[in-house]
């Protein structure tokens, strides 16, 4: 099954205001935004990508926007599903003004109970995202292989959840996990379950690209071995 690249949006105007965006419209990359998806490119450079995938809100198309500018062949889809959490009410407040706010300590704590007042609970979160993944590596697979690889742009709350799903963690821990903006995350799919290749990564991305397999390679066992040891798609 595919590699998926899963790269957070640069960084935005809320990010530096503390704002939850949320589904805010008009939130764009900031300058350091825009200066990390400009180098998103050349470290993507080694790695031959068969499509890109992104949410619909503005500061996700603006960190792909180099890297499709770099390979004009490079089809871009838009996926609803890998859009942000919806906050609701939440959406457009202060991050500091939310830390009194008795639900925060849930969405912290126990995310599997949190739903936002006129939003979205974190568990459909995960499902839609996790969902969407599922059959974009099936439509992926179908089309490039399935040593293709791909990326996805989207928000630290999605990334976070699908790494949660990638590695049997229970939504309650997913908050132990930490996206930087524009990090690239990487999950290898296989047919009996994923492989955590980066998380949060912000530097050199050559190794993820798919090396050809050995003469005395080949079939499911092998190469689901060779995932487990960190071979195929790259080294973890």
């Amino acid at each position: 099954m595919p590699t998926l690249i899963l790269v957070r949006h640069g960084r935005s105007t809320a990010n530096t205001a503390g704002v939850l965006a949320g589904r805010t419209p008009g939130v764009a990359l900031d300058e350091r935004g825009a200066e990390q998806a400009a180098a998103l490119p050349g470290r993507l450079a080694a790695v031959p990508l068969a499509a890109a995938v992104s949410s619909p809100l503005q500061r996700c198309r603006e960190t792909l926007r180099p890297l499709l500018a770099a390979r004009p062949d490079l089809p871009l889809h838009t996926e609803e599903r890998i859009s942000e959490c919806d906050y609701g009410d939440w959406a457009g407040r202060k991050l500091a003004e939310l830390a009194d706010e008795p639900l925060m300590t849930v969405v912290q704590q126990h995310p599997s109970a949190a739903a936002f007042p006129g939003g979205e609970s974190m568990r459909a979160m995960q499902a839609r995202a996790v969902d969407a993944v599922r059959e974009w590596n099936a439509r992926i697979e179908a089309e490039h292989g399935e040593n293709a690889v791909y990326v996805m742009c989207s928000h630290g709350d999605i990334i976070k959840s699908l790494v949660a799903d990638a590695l049997g963690m229970h939504l309650d821990l997913f908050q132990r996990v930490h996206a930087d903006p524009c990090s690239v995350t990487a999950i290898r799919y296989t047919r009996l379950r994923p492989f955590l290749l980066r998380l949060g990564d912000t530097g050199d991305l050559a190794p993820l690209a798919p090396r050809e397999p050995a003469p005395d390679e080949g079939g499911a066992a092998g190469g689901e071995a060779d995932a487990a040891v960190g071979g195929g798609a790259g080294a973890p």
